[in-house]
């Protein structure tokens, strides 16, 4: 599997202003902080503990690490902290926010990833999460958040910049399909409507299960509102990357992708598609050199899935 971030900054890397801060924010000294994996981003990702045992979780960024990362720590600490407690996620305890450094507080969560390839029981838990959260933020809570068709309108358009400079190494099967793909995200994005919150990036590193089962969504910047069944649709492309389960099989099922149109699941699942081998062709982002990578892996596994649907 792909590489995530490497050389992210910890806790120690951190202005002394921004670490005062985010103490004055958890209400005691950090004496320890262990980096996480997972993710791609090069800011900090720190479960702490302070010298009298509390602990917290700090994600902290600036232009330095990547330009448009600390916009994005802004947009989540807005949503998170508009996220009612029945939502399964950690809650926001605080923000710190200088004007260059951006550092968001958490409670923390003593979980792990779930495996990958995924497990059936775990992937059950996760599912069943999404359909606590679907109810739980319909109608959306937040107000500022874009819809999902505003958020996603770029992304979806990746096809057309592929079949205006296709790449000498596009997949075949796409190479030949350019002008289905192409309206199928069109039909995509007319799909993405709805009053629900949707996370929009729900895979395997931004979720967490503790020891009794329970599931955090994490890693918030994308919010949208858009239709209940997307954050479970585009799950759905985490496991079909790491193989292992039917997926068709699952959009059947799942309560809430089961009366869904075909049509227009086809359609998102080409947007998505051209958005990843679009950007995979791109020079990496500065501070994540690996994303591009994974990218490219996301559109390898729907390309397949597509060619079958289409059909």
């Amino acid at each position: 599997m792909v590489e995530r971030t490497a050389g992210r900054i910890g806790w120690a890397d951190l202005p002394e202003r921004v670490r005062t801060s985010v103490q004055q924010i958890i209400g005691d000294r950090v004496v320890e902080a262990v980096s996480q994996p997972g993710g791609y981003s090069p800011g900090t990702a720190d479960r702490v503990r302070t010298v009298t045992g509390l602990r917290a979780f700090v994600k902290a960024i600036s232009p330095a690490q990547n330009p448009d990362s600390p916009s994005m720590h802004r947009a989540e600490a807005r949503t998170a902290a508009a996220l009612p407690a029945s939502v399964p996620t950690p809650r926001l305890l605080g923000c710190h926010d200088d004007g260059e450094w951006v550092a968001l507080v958490f409670s923390d969560v003593d979980g792990r990833h779930p495996a990958t390839p995924w497990r059936a029981d775990e992937l059950t838990l996760v599912l069943n999460a999404l359909e606590v959260m679907a109810t739980e933020l319909t109608p959306s809570p937040v107000a500022h958040v874009p819809t999902a068709a505003e958020l996603l309108a770029q992304d979806f358009a990746g096809w057309h910049r592929i079949a205006a400079n296709p790449p000498d190494l596009l997949d075949p099967w796409a190479r030949e399909h350019l002008d289905q793909l192409r309206a199928a995200a069109e039909r995509g994005i007319a799909a993405l409507t709805g009053d629900t919150l949707c996370h929009v990036d729900v895979r395997a590193d931004n979720l967490l299960l503790d020891a009794t089962g329970t599931v955090n969504v994490v890693d918030w910047p994308w919010a949208c509102r858009g239709p209940a069944w997307l954050d479970t649709a585009l799950l759905l492309v985490n496991v079909r990357l790491h193989g292992g389960h039917d997926t068709e099989a699952l959009l059947r099922r799942l309560p809430l992708t089961t009366e869904v149109d075909p049509i227009e699941l086809t359609g998102v699942y080409a947007g998505l598609a051209g958005y990843f081998a679009d950007s995979a062709r791109r020079p990496p982002p500065p501070g994540i050199p690996t994303v591009r990578a994974f990218q490219q892996a996301q559109a390898d596994a729907l390309l397949p899935w597509l060619a079958a649907r289409l059909r």
